[in-house]
């Protein structure tokens, strides 16, 4: 190519993703209405591009709150499992826009004690049998569904019906999978795991700007179920009396900044679960009012759709690049398979020579991407229903081939790798959560509704909102959906199939040791950011904080165009269009949660902890999260349930290191 163009990391463009410094409560009850008391420090570097450290383990989130509830259990003894579970079902309170009950995703688990290891243990080089497990929690079509489902009589897709009906609403498999979790790998009873929820969202918390921002800008699609608004609206003071469910929609605006959100429905529903298991959401009241909610309108979904609700536990996909061996999400999420792909191409050139934001390393990022989101609109489905070839599509030989395709100095336009008819893509909300503990155990984990607020259908006196997950299928194949990708036959609807996915958890391995965990929301771009964080620690030689912190770009074959967000060069975007790329401007996007046992970067070495020989654990949360945090104990409360060999101390007040950040 041209010339090679970096990016340079100016006030101004740190002042694009700026980022705060928060101190969380460390106290071991969540009190109601608390928030992150944050500074913006504009000049300060270090919030945004330096991880945080902690002694006993780390989580990083979407929210402040739901890290500070898995650090509270780190700091009670309990592991990355127990932690990553509580937190997510806390970001069900306090994230109701993407965290969920009502919804589904992937989880990665690296369990040193796991007595059940990979067949793939050979490939990551453990002295140990390999520990890492894959688990598919991912919705599931109701036993009703046909491969019609949003087709009208002359067989053209019916608009928004995928995302804005009931029958848009999978059967949910969160509760499931954070339970299946608790009971394979964790150490904590399920009560004391899932009561900080309980309080949340019976105490209530202040709304933030980002949630209150939402819930106007959602707020037509929140008011079309009577139950969201006795949740997500007030009554205006100058309307004329009436109960909310009931109210015109003049008469009610949404929750503004610093408002209470008390959710009392929801926790009588986390207590079911607490009490009951996974029979406290799948069988009785509670799924019989979201059985009955879907089939009051254009869905159908049986009580025993949801009874039957099973998770599956995959074999992850494994690959390498460089020093690092990467573990990730087998289908039906297509991010493992084409991480690893993308990853296998890139792995064919000197990506370091290049240097982060050249034009020469986004361009081959770019020819990259737009040969494996082809290959995920062709080859990828439920691999219950569909036969993938995975080897494949993973192997180097293939990689190789498709590297040989790619000019250094000209763009291939997509229309010469296969073809389609894409519609514009629109945004997405999912959550994503990393931990690990003071063992060494970590956990990658993303769930999602799919849209903002899911269907925007609240199952009534249940608190649960239902997620629009089947617009992820196919629909008609050759058509995008709400994500601008294309499918095909192997993603059509079916009943009980699962739909495809970008949700890419990602475990990180060095020297046959867990190094990092990371992984983001973002819909399409998923893949793609989670493959440039993988690139910045690699090649780059950025901590996981700068990894996930940097301006990114995303390619995904159709539409046949490079988004850049804010920051990079002049000169990158000139020698990218001369080179034949369409360059749009993009928001940010996308919140990077990390969690690492070391830094590429050597951030720990003058610490006090680590010149002490005690083990530092660090976090990294987005700065585009604006309520996102890192949070980890520097001490214990309790005597750990496990055995501890990495320390001997008597168990004390909790102290807990945290970082927001603010858009």
């Amino acid at each position: 190519m041209a010339a090679i163009s970096t990016l340079a990391l100016s006030t101004a463009s740190m002042m694009a993703v700026t980022s705060a410094q928060a101190q969380a409560a460390s106290t071991s009850r969540i009190d109601a209405g608390q928030t992150a008391q944050a500074v913006l420090n504009y000049q300060d570097r270090r919030a945004i591009f330096e991880p945080r450290q902690a002694r006993y383990g780390m989580i990083a989130s979407d929210h402040f709150l739901a890290s500070q509830v898995g650090s509270d259990i780190l700091a009670q003894g309990g592991n990355a499992t127990d932690a990553a579970v509580a937190t997510a079902f806390a970001l069900a309170v306090v994230l109701p826009y993407a965290g969920n009950l009502g919804g589904g995703g992937f989880a990665l688990i690296f369990d040193r004690d796991n007595q059940n290891p990979s067949e793939n243990k050979a490939m990551i080089g453990l002295d140990q049998p390999m520990s890492t497990l894959a688990l598919d929690f991912r919705e599931s079509a109701p036993a009703s569904a046909h491969p019609d489902l949003f087709l009208d009589a002359a067989g053209d897709v019916i608009p928004r019906m995928s995302i804005e009906s009931t029958a848009s609403i999978g059967v949910p498999g969160t509760v499931a999978g954070l339970l299946a979790m608790l009971e394979r790998t964790g150490s904590l009873p399920r009560a004391e795991v899932i009561e900080p929820a309980i309080r949340l969202a019976e105490q209530g918390f202040e709304v933030t700007p980002t949630l209150a921002g939402l819930l106007a800008s959602h707020s037509r699609h929140l008011y079309k179920s009577p139950a969201n608004r006795e949740v997500f609206f007030s009554r205006k003071s100058d309307s004329t009396h009436c109960e909310p469910a009931s109210c015109p929609f003049e008469a009610l605006e949404p929750l503004q900044i610093g408002d209470l959100l008390i959710q009392h429905d929801l926790a009588n529903t986390l207590r079911s679960i607490r009490d009951l298991g996974a029979p406290g959401f799948y069988t009785g009241p509670v799924a019989q009012s979201i059985s009955d909610t879907v089939n009051a309108d254009t869905g159908q979904m049986s009580l025993n759709d949801l009874a039957h609700y099973r998770v599956h536990w995959r074999e992850p996909v494994i690959g390498e690049y460089r020093d690092l061996t990467i573990a990730s999400m087998a289908a039906p999420s297509s991010g493992g398979i084409h991480l690893i792909q993308m990853l296998n191409i890139l792995s064919r050139f000197p990506m370091a020579n290049y240097g982060y934001g050249s034009a020469a390393s986004i361009h081959l990022m770019t020819e990259a991407a737009r040969r494996a989101y082809a290959d995920r609109a062709a080859y990828l489905g439920d691999p219950d229903f569909v036969e993938i070839p995975v080897q494949w599509l993973t192997s180097m030989a293939y990689a190789q081939a498709l590297a040989d395709e790619i000019s250094l100095t000209e763009a291939t336009p997509s229309s010469a790798i296969s073809a389609g008819e894409p519609a514009p893509a629109q945004g997405t909300e999912t959550t994503h959560l990393s931990a690990v503990d003071r063992w060494g155990n970590m956990v990658s984990l993303t769930t999602t509704l799919n849209l903002n607020f899911g269907s925007g259908w609240m199952a009534p006196g249940t608190g649960v909102l239902l997620n629009n997950e089947m617009d992820d299928f196919s629909s008609k194949p050759g058509v995008a959906n709400a994500f601008g990708l294309i499918g095909s036959d192997a993603n059509r609807i079916e009943p009980g199939k699962r739909p495809l996915s970008s949700m890419t958890p990602v475990i990180v391995f060095r020297d046959g040791q867990p190094a990092f965990a990371t992984g983001t929301p973002g819909g399409a771009r998923i893949i793609t950011m989670v493959l440039q964080v993988i690139l910045n620690v690699a090649d780059h030689k950025m901590n996981i904080a700068a990894a996930g912190a940097v301006p990114r770009m995303h390619h995904q074959w159709l539409p046949d165009r490079i988004d850049l967000e804010p920051g990079f060069s002049p000169d990158t975007i000139r020698i990218l269009q001369q080179s034949g790329h369409q360059v749009e401007p993009s928001r940010a996007a996308g919140r990077v949660q990390s969690v690492a046992s070391q830094s590429p970067g050597n951030d720990v070495q003058n610490d006090d902890r680590a010149r002490d020989h005690h083990i530092v654990w660090l976090g990294a949360s987005d700065p585009r999260s604006a309520d996102g945090a890192a949070i980890g104990p520097d001490h214990l409360r309790i005597t750990a349930t496990r055995s501890d060999t990495n320390s001997a101390e008597t168990p004390t007040t909790t102290n807990t290191s945290a970082t927001t950040g603010f858009h």
